[in-house]
């Protein structure tokens, strides 16, 4: 049966229905930009600005480089960084020698990390000095063969690098001295040493896998999602048409998304050099110096997550800074209240709309019009080529209009599936359909609605939180008999997470304890904010511990309160 894409009378005539996107490869875009305008500025990190130029003679360098390590194609390489130089020109060379970029979050521990590495298995990764010491505790149970250490002093202007040691010695009480070895390798010599005259490698862009990007699932552990070269293509040339006032090699993009989420890679890094626009990266969301940047970089896309809007907002010193040269915002993973909304533009006099995404789908399927009709409340309607259905969670078949079940998507941004792991690919793609898990429904004009987010999964300041992998951890503390994590409404968050605990018989632990031992195996945003003690959890007659039922109790909480208000 033919779709009836009723969505697509919706478009304002400048976004095409249907695009022809580039068989080429991902880094093609960086090459052309180079070429196209070789001093116009790509960076701007922290005082430090390079060329597109400069940005492609170093990641040929580092192709150069990863080719002389014994990287070929196929072969995967890790980047634990925040958003900085050496981030982009290391995502850009990995593609270079035809290899597989595995993005790895810097917060991380010492268990996440090796489970990525692992999994995996990645030969080389590419991190911070200051994160040298928790690859190395984790080196010897993994593939990897080579580290490449990197420092944020290694991009910043005379006189801050010469400062910045003195300053990250303060802020995490450590000094790493790195020394170039057969299997330790320092970024400056890497630069230095290397001729960018790397061995082209020929890449099919809808066969060969540009990236493996991790995410969780129905089993809790994080899955390598499979994305090729054509999906990220296709996906940012998506996003080109769907902000059609936004010129290329005109824009300022504000990079505070980190590029190893998928959203920022390719609503940040991807579309900036496709375009041959600049990019002001910051390696962290702070509020202050979010604000001081766009006073004084004045970029005129800044996509973000509801929280990171939120705070600027709310901040004390809001009213010092000019925000006017913001145009478009695009703002994802999590629902954007209309306050916020409404609030945002009337400040920067730009526009800031809503989309939905997934990392399966690299990651935009949906949004709302920027410069058009757009509907609060809904995530908009499916980009260019981008099918979407409701299907009836009961039957499988398509639920009809107004109808709420799971959202599935079709179109070129959609992955070939999860690395080493069919089964779970079998269950979420079906006859090119991807089952998201997400259940919503689709109104009359044809915008879509997410009601819920995967059934158990946390999303707390735009970070995915998978409860199993919190559990886990908790259940490996002496004291703990029983635990289930949940999350609960959050104004500022969105959500939080919150451990519900039972204490085997005799023993005492207090929530200062827990906290403690989560932080030492569990990225700081995994651990739980609120801890619950309790003498049992409710449970169904097999012994299934009722999460949903926590998460209600704790919505009629907040209700109380607030009438109480």
């Amino acid at each position: 049966m033919e779709m009836t894409k009723n969505w697509q009378s919706l478009y304002p005539e400048e976004i095409p229905t249907s695009i022809a996107y580039d068989e080429k490869p991902l880094h093609g875009f960086l090459q052309e930009s180079a070429e196209a305008n070789p001093e116009k500025k790509a960076l701007h990190f922290m005082g430090k600005e390079l060329s597109y130029q400069e940005l492609y003679t170093q990641a040929r360098k580092m192709a150069h480089y990863l080719q002389d390590l014994g990287v070929k194609k196929g072969d995967r390489v890790a980047i634990m960084l925040p958003n900085c130089p050496q981030a982009v020109i290391s995502y850009y060379a990995i593609l270079l020698t035809g290899g597989i970029v595995v993005q790895t979050n810097p917060l991380y521990k010492e268990r996440e990390l090796e489970y990525q590495m692992k999994d995996s298995g990645a030969t080389v990764l590419i991190c911070l000095d200051i994160l040298l010491p928790r690859v190395t505790n984790v080196r010897d149970n993994t593939e990897l063969k080579h580290v490449i250490v990197t420092g944020i002093k290694d991009y910043l202007p005379f006189p801050k690098n010469l400062i910045y040691p003195f300053i990250q010695k303060k802020q995490y009480n450590m000094v790493v001295k790195v020394e170039q070895s057969e299997e330790t390798h320092v970024w400056q010599h890497m630069l230095e040493q290397t001729s960018p005259d790397y061995q082209k490698t020929e890449v099919n862009p809808t066969e060969d896998l540009a990236l493996l990007q991790y995410t969780g699932g129905t089993t809790g552990f994080p899955k390598g999602v499979m994305l090729t070269h054509y999906n990220l293509v296709a996906n940012v040339q998506m996003s080109k048409a769907w902000m059609y006032k936004m010129n290329d090699g005109e824009q300022t993009v504000l990079g505070v998304l980190p590029f190893f989420h998928v959203y920022g890679m390719t609503t940040v890094m991807n579309i900036a050099i496709m375009q041959g626009s600049k990019m002001v990266l910051m390696p962290n969301f702070d509020p202050e110096k979010t604000l001081q940047a766009i006073h004084k970089h004045k970029p005129t896309l800044f996509p973000g997550a509801p929280t990171m809007y939120i705070a600027l907002l709310n901040h004390p010193n809001l009213g010092k800074y000019d925000l006017s040269s913001i145009e478009a915002c695009m703002s994802g993973s999590a629902p954007l209240p209309k306050e916020v909304q409404e609030q945002f533009e009337s400040i920067t006099g730009g526009k800031l709309v809503e989309g939905y995404g997934l990392t399966e789908t690299s990651p935009v399927t949906h949004a709302n019009f920027i410069w058009g009709d757009r509907v609060n409340g809904s995530v908009g309607v499916p980009w260019p080529d981008t099918d979407c259905k409701i299907v009836d969670m009961e039957t499988g078949e398509e639920a009809d209009t107004g109808e709420v079940g799971e959202i599935a998507v079709k179109g070129p941004q959609v992955m070939r599936g999860y690395w080493n792991n069919q089964e779970e690919t079998e269950q979420v793609l079906k006859d090119g359909w991807f089952h998201t898990g997400d259940i919503g429904y689709m109104d009359e004009k044809g915008y879509f609605y997410i009601v819920d987010r995967k059934k158990d999964m946390i999303i707390a300041s735009g970070f995915n939180i998978y409860p199993r992998e919190v559990e886990e951890v908790i259940y490996e503390h002496e004291s703990v008999q029983e635990a289930v994590v949940a999350g609960v409404p959050d104004p500022y968050r969105g959500e939080t997470v919150k451990a519900y605990i039972v204490l085997k018989e005799g023993h005492q632990v207090t929530e200062e304890d827990l906290n403690e031992f989560c932080r030492k195996h569990l990225a700081v945003y995994k651990v739980p904010k609120l801890y619950e003690f309790r003498s049992e959890l409710p449970k169904t007659a097999i012994g299934k511990i009722l999460r949903r039922q926590l998460v209600d109790e704790e919505k009629q909480k907040l209700e109380a309160e607030s009438s109480k208000v």
